[in-house]
């Protein structure tokens, strides 16, 4: 299976358990790679035969934009819950994470995959 992708998708959210994590907004990055089989846009060259990833990232950022995340664990499952579910991709790996989040560090964040490639 072939894989399309979106990486360092950048957006700004409403996430944290703690309480002055709930009153301000922080910057995100995500990662998403999606199993799809390329071969019939690669014959037609038309865009509706792809998997169309400019859709897929807005998608994510209204997802994002849309709800207060305690957990970027809930926040990696819905944005690969509805991806499968919207877009019919049998596969997916979805990366979330916390720039900065933990001293010291550049990132801290969550990546699960679903689904059968």
């Amino acid at each position: 299976m072939d894989i399309v992708y979106i990486r360092d998708l950048r957006i700004r959210a409403h996430i944290g358990i703690y309480p002055w994590e709930k009153s301000i907004q922080q910057q995100i990055r995500v990662d998403i790679e999606m199993a799809w089989d390329n071969r019939i846009p690669a014959a037609s060259d038309k865009i509706e035969d792809t998997l169309n990833y400019k859709t897929a990232a807005q998608r994510v950022v209204q997802l994002v934009e849309a709800d207060h995340y305690d957990l970027v664990e809930r926040l990696a499952e819905t944005i690969a819950q509805t991806l499968m579910s919207e877009m019919q991709v049998p596969w997916i790996r979805v990366t979330v994470g916390k720039p900065f989040a933990v001293k010291g560090s550049a990132e801290v964040g969550v990546q699960i995959e679903r689904g059968q490639r």
